[in-house]
Order: C-alpha cells, then sequence, then structure tokens
C-alpha cells in the first residue's frame, strides 16, 4: 500500500523514534564509525533492530525489494536514511548475509543515543556470536571453515603455507605444497575443507602475482579477507597453541617443527579469529596435518556441475547429490558429515571397502536399519550442545538434553549388537566397541551420575531445568512452596472444568507457556461456553489451535508460581554454574559419542536410499589405480533417474587398460552427451563418498575445464596421466 510500511508477511514495519536531541547523537555516532563496504551494521532497538546509511539502502533494495521501506532520520543537510527490521526478518537477513552470501560482514550494537557498542560480529568463517539467532528453528548443515594462505617463491617455485580453522568442531590444520600458475591445488583445498572465508596478505612482494589467486577463491564463493602480512607471524606460537590445544605442549612442539611456510598462515589465523581471547577454548582445540593427497581433488567448477551441493534454484531436493543422500535421523550432526563427506572422496582402498561394509550390512538387514533410524531420531544435536556448554551464558538445558543423547546410545549399542551377519565383526569393532569405551563408569557413567544426583529430572517433563530440592536446605523450602502452588493451580483447573462442564484435560488443557498458566481449549468447544467464557473468563488469545484463557484465580496463582520460581532459579544459580563447568570437563566423551553417531547416520543413510531408489543400487568393485579397468554396466545418474516423470535409459562404459584410454563422445544438442559424462563422474567420484559408486578404477583429481570433465588418474608410465571425456 502507498504510504504505509508492510513486512513481506503482511505485519506493519516498526516505527524508529526519536527526538531531535537523540537522533542527532545517534547521526554523530554513525558517522564517525570507521568505513568498511563489506559491514551490514545492525542497531537493536530492543524490540527490532534498525540499520542506516547504505545499509539501510542495501536492506531495502535486497530484502523488502521496494525503497518505500525507507525513512529519512534527521535534518534533510544532515540526515541519513534509515530502516527498521523486526526480530524475525532479522534473523531472515543473518542467515543470508552469512550462511549464504559471501560478501558481507554483519554487525550488531547495542546502545542508546550517541553511546553505542560493537556487541557481535560475525564472517562467513566465524558465525559463533550469531549462532544463538542463526540456528534457533533451523539445523545446522554445514561447519564453516576459514582458511589462511601465506604464498612463498622459492627458486622460482610457488609453495603455499595453508592453516585452517573450524571454529564449531574447535580443530585446527595445517599444510603445505608446491602450486601452479592456476592455484588448483589452493581451489581444490578450499572446497574439500568447506571454506567460507579466506586470509590474504595485503601487502605482498611483487614477484608473485595474487590476481589468478584471487581468481580462485572467487571461484570457490569464499569471502576474501585481506591482513597485514606482519600478521603472518609464527612468534610465541608453540606456546600460543600450548593453551589451547588438548594435551601436552610437545606433540604440538613436534607437529609445528615439520612446517615452513605454513606457520605464518597459522599465526594469521589464531590472531584474526581470537582464540586466544576466549578461555574457554583452552585445552578444547585438536590439531592435524592437512593432507591433499588423501581425498579426491574437485574444483569449484566440478561441483557445480555434478550438482553435488543444494543450490537455490533447485526444483525439489533430488537435484543434489546432497538432497538426495541426505535421509539422516539426527539432528545437525548427520548432515554436517555427509556435507564433508561429498567434498572429500575417499582415494584410499581399504577405507572405501570398510565403508562398503557397512552400507552393505545395513542395506541386507531391514530390521537393523529400522531399528538403527528408530533411535538416531531421538539424538540431539551433541556438537551443537556440547558448544553450548562452553559458552558462559550455558543453563541446565543442554547439559539435560546431552544426558538425554547419551542415554540413547546405549539402546543403539543393542541394537548393534543384535546384528549376526556377515560383517558382525566389523560392525562390533567400529561401533559396539567404541561405544563401550566410552560408556563406562569412569566416562560417561560419571556424568551421567552427576546429572541424576544434581538435577530434578521430573520437572523436565514439565519443560524446568531445575537443581534438584536436596542439594539445599533453601531449595528444599522454595520447592515445598513451588509444590502447594502447584496443587491449588490444579484445583483451579478441576473446578473450571467443573464451572464450564467439561472434562479435564481431554477438553479443558492447562498449559505453561509465554503467559504463564492459562487454560485452552479448540474452538468448537468455545462456541459451547462462549457466554460464559466471555463474562467470567479472561480471554487471552485466539488461535488455530483452540482459545487461551484465564480466570482472575488462576492469574494470580500464576504469579506466585512465577515469584517462587524465579527466586528459585537465583538460589540455584551458583550449583547450576558448577554443574555447567563440570559437565564441559566430559566434552571429549560427548565429541567422540558425536562422530561415532554421526558416521552411523550417513550410513545408514545410504543404506536407506540403495534400497528404496526406483532401481537399487549395486556395490562396485573397487581395485587400486594400479589395476584394474572401468566398467559401468546400466549405469544411471543418481538425482536425474529420481525425479518425477522421468523413465532413465541406463548406460554402459568401459576404458580398458592399454586399449581404450579415452572416449570421445558426439551426438546431436540435448542427446545426453552431458548427463553421460556427469553420470560416469558421479561413478568415480563423489559417488566414491557415498560408499554407492559403481566404477571399479580410482582417480585423484576430477576438474570440469571449459566443457570437458579432466579427470586425472594415479597410473603407470605407460599410460596417459590424465583422460579427457569430451563433450564437443
Amino acid at each position: 500500500m502507498e504510504g504505509e510500511d508492510y513486512l513481506p508477511e503482511g505485519g506493519k514495519l516498526p516505527e524508529l523514534k526519536l527526538d531531535a536531541r537523540q537522533a542527532q547523537g545517534f547521526i554523530s555516532f554513525f558517522k564517525k564509525l570507521p568505513k568498511d563496504p563489506r559491514a551490514i551494521r545492525f542497531f537493536d532497538r530492543r524490540d527490532y533492530y534498525t540499520a542506516h546509511g547504505e545499509n539501510a539502502t542495501f536492506i531495502a533494495k535486497t530484502y523488502y525489494h521496494t525503497m518505500t521501506a525507507l525513512r529519512q532520520l534527521g535534518s534533510n543537510s544532515d540526515g541519513i536514511s534509515s530502516v527498521s527490521v523486526s526480530r524475525a526478518m532479522f534473523e531472515t537477513i543473518a542467515r543470508n548475509l552469512l550462511l549464504e552470501r559471501t560478501d558481507c560482514t554483519l554487525e550488531l550494537y547495542e546502545g542508546s543515543g550517541s553511546s553505542w557498542r560493537l556487541a557481535k560480529s560475525g564472517t562467513p568463517g566465524n558465525i559463533g556470536s550469531f549462532e544463538d539467532i542463526l540456528f534457533t528453528n533451523n539445523d545446522m548443515q554445514d561447519s564453516p571453515v576459514t582458511v589462511a594462505l601465506f604464498p612463498v617463491l622459492r627458486e622460482s617455485q610457488l609453495y603455499i603455507g595453508l592453516s585452517f580453522v573450524d571454529m564449531t568442531n574447535r580443530k585446527l590444520g595445517l599444510a603445505e605444497f608446491p602450486e601452479d600458475s592456476r592455484f588448483t591445488n589452493v581451489e581444490s583445498a578450499l572446497v574439500a575443507l568447506g571454506c567460507k572465508e579466506c586470509l590474504l596478505p595485503a601487502d605482498f612482494e611483487k614477484p608473485i602475482d595474487l590476481q589468478p589467486l584471487q581468481d580462485a577463491i572467487s571461484k570457490c564463493s569464499v569471502l576474501l579477507t585481506e591482513r597485514k602480512k606482519a600478521d603472518f607471524k609464527s612468534r610465541d606460537l608453540v606456546q600460543d597453541l600450548g593453551r589451547i590445544i588438548r594435551g601436552s605442549v610437545e606433540p604440538v612442539r613436534d607437529l609445528l617443527s615439520q612446517f615452513d611456510y605454513a606457520l605464518g598462515a597459522l599465526g594469521a589465523l589464531v590472531s584474526y579469529a581470537e582464540l586466544l581471547a576466549d578461555d574457554t577454548n583452552y585445552g578444547n582445540y585438536t590439531i592435524e596435518t592437512y593432507n591433499l593427497d588423501r581425498y579426491m581433488r574437485l574444483d569449484s567448477a566440478a561441483m557445480r556441475a555434478l550438482n553435488i551441493a543444494e543450490g537455490k534454484t533447485d526444483a525439489n531436493k533430488n537435484f543434489s547429490l546432497f538432497g538426495l543422500m541426505n535421509r539422516t535421523c539426527t539432528v545437525g550432526m548427520g548432515k554436517r558429515l555427509l556435507n564433508r563427506w561429498l567434498k572429500q572422496p575417499l582415494l584410499d582402498v581399504n577405507e572405501i571397502n570398510n565403508r562398503l561394509d557397512m552400507v552393505q550390512a545395513f542395506a541386507e538387514d531391514p530390521e537393523l536399519r529400522q531399528g538403527l533410524r528408530q533411535q538416531l531420531k531421538r539424538i540431539s544435536d551433541i556438537d551443537r550442545l556440547t558448544h553450548a556448554l562452553r559458552k558462559r551464558s550455558a543453563n541446565l538445558q543442554p547439559v539435560v538434553k546431552l544426558y538425554q543423547s547419551c542415554r540413547g546410545i546405549s539402546y543403539i549399542k543393542d541394537v548393534l549388537q543384535q546384528y549376526n551377519g556377515q560383517f558382525s565383526t566389523l560392525i562390533r569393532k567400529r561401533f559396539v566397541s567404541s561405544f563401550e569405551e566410552w560408556l563406562t563408569k569412569n566416562r560417561y557413567g560419571r556424568f551421567s551420575e552427576m546429572v541424576e544426583t544434581a538435577i530434578d529430572l521430573k520437572q523436565v517433563e514439565n519443560g524446568e531445568y531445575r537443581i534438584s530440592p536436596g542439594y539445599s536446605s533453601d531449595l528444599a523450602v522454595l520447592k515445598d512452596e513451588l509444590s502447594e502452588v502447584e496443587n491449588h493451580i490444579n484445583n483451579s483447573h478441576m473446578h473450571t472444568a467443573t464451572d464450564l462442564d467439561l472434562s479435564v484435560d481431554k477438553q479443558l488443557k492447562l498449559e505453561k507457556g509465554p503467559f504463564g498458566h492459562v487454560f485452552r481449549i479448540s474452538k468448537k468447544e468455545e462456541q459451547k461456553v462462549r457466554k460464559k467464557l466471555t463474562s467470567s473468563y479472561i480471554i487471552i488469545e485466539t488461535r488455530k489451535d483452540g482459545v487461551k484463557f484465564t480466570s482472575t484465580k488462576l492469574k494470580k496463582l500464576g504469579e506466585q508460581y512465577q515469584a517462587l520460581l524465579g527466586e528459585y532459579t537465583s538460589c540455584q544459580k551458583k550449583i547450576v554454574d558448577d554443574v555447567v563447568r563440570i559437565s564441559c570437563t566430559f566434552s571429549e566423551v560427548f565429541e567422540n559419542f558425536a562422530a561415532i553417531i554421526s558416521e552411523l547416520d550417513v550410513l545408514q543413510s545410504f543404506a536407506d536410499l540403495a534400497t528404496s531408489c526406483p532401481v537399487p543400487y549395486i556395490r562396485p568393485d573397487i581395485t587400486t589405480s594400479e589395476e584394474g579397468d572401468i566398467v559401468l554396466q546400466g549405469s544411471r545418474h543418481p538425482c536425474l533417474e529420481a525425479q518425477d516423470g522421468v523413465n532413465f535409459i541406463p548406460n554402459d562404459c568401459t576404458l580398458m587398460r592399454g586399449k581404450s584410454w579415452f572416449q570421445i563422445i558426439t551426438g546431436p544438442n540435448m542427446g545426453g552427451k552431458s548427463t553421460f559424462i556427469r553420470q560416469v563422474a558421479h561413478q568415480g567420484g563423489p559417488s566414491r563418498s557415498l560408499s554407492l559408486a559403481l566404477s571399479t578404477y580410482l582417480k585423484d583429481e576430477l576438474f570440469y575445464k571449459e566443457g570437458c570433465y579432466v579427470m586425472g588418474c594415479r597410473m603407470p608410465a605407460v599410460h596417459m596421466e590424465r583422460f579427457l571425456l569430451v563433450t564437443n
């Protein structure tokens, strides 16, 4: 409507109300902020947010799709543009800026008048400050990684020192490798790591042309952040890492001694991510050497051409390999591991066959697979809960959810132990033994005992997280008072049911929520008692799920209950802090449980697809790159055959050593050349991550260049080093 400010979902935009003095104070502060073309700055107005200046124009154009959302703050000569954003809309914008786009950073300020402070900042590679907003209503499907690169020219050869940090899983990594002029190794590393942000030295020596490197970073949709060369230093690195790496400092010292160029990149990363500024990081990080040769190398073009990751324009979830394969049950953990496996196809034959064995075990035993699915659905995101524990603001909720999830692991172990098939030894060694190791009394058992002693688990069913009243005489007194008020509330519930001639619980429900204790009835029942309801009770809201109302007595009792609950919460605060702090010491137990559960989840997801797709998948025969041939009989494109109304025609492909080194694919437009090439690439490439490949030949590189797939092969010298499947 002309002249009105409306949200896309139809609600009215919040209105920023400042008097002249307040407006002038804010404008003065805003104009003194440092210029940063990438930063999108929001200001918390408690009930809503505002953005100003060029940011306001960007928000109006990009998210409201209309300039009528803009308002002028201040006089025309000194004023700035302004736009208001509701809390729901802010969540949408934050998710887009940090999880989908790679050209912006996000800053959130708190304060009033001319006094504001930066409360939160985030980038696509560091979303920790905004996790409570980003993942309140959504799963975390990927773990963002920040990479630092340090190029060095030695004797006319370019070398790259690489370091990465995964702040979600608290992991650091290092690598060094020679590089070519197109930076293909860097590009494949960024793809495999799932990099969202990359640090580069800004003032670098001129002999190295960084433009191709910047182009490679851009092709991977990675945010490029330039830092001063002085930040890429390794001084005191061992001492700094000794504070945040789990275990003794000697293994860290030995690991760092193996690198020259990557140490500067690691120093820049530790400084940029401010890992030492957060004492919850101390003793919780791990560090590893990243080996580029462990996984098949995929470039960004191959990722797009093979539809490995989900795309915004996908018509349905089966358009991508991730969407097709994502039949995971856990909340977030399985999805993140699947995402990583897709970007990191295995090359080791033994690892591939072990994965195939486990998929076959689940595929051939429907009872085992169904039992796993039922139990996995009850497991929360252990990774995210462990991460939440480490925050200073943590409460008892993540502790209880970790306890509940870990209790479910015993049932998963029982389901696995009942399997007596062909691969029972492998299943027991890989999963059952690992569960038993971490479920012992000295590990998980100590955590379980603490929770059962310290927390009142009966109240969890009511949505309340309390310390057991036996811990303190003050808590015991408050518990008795709360119980007495609860009895009065239940009596009021029965009295109201009698008054309205409704059955307790079945027709008249008693609920606790944002409005405190309220009664709820269906709209159908409301029509029967409307007259008495409007005259003797207080209607709170009417929604599709029914009518919520209260009485004067229930309202008073609810207020008493909330006051006592507030006292209980204050009284238990120190004990809660102690319980959370002690729970953090079991992080290693939770992390190992999460790793095992995630792998189980993804493997059963593969088995579920293998048995439920239009034509069941078969197990491939995998050989090393020094032997075997590529023989595909009746191979199919996994995503295309899953589309509605598609009757896919299988294709054969045979490449024999010494006889057929490459194939030239010709045919008319829309004849299926690209589909055939992509399906062959799927069988030998990312499909290996899925353990559902049909190929019998290992390749270590898969690139997509100028209309053709390039698959680098580890072959004897008598064979071609690369072969092309040419589309034109």
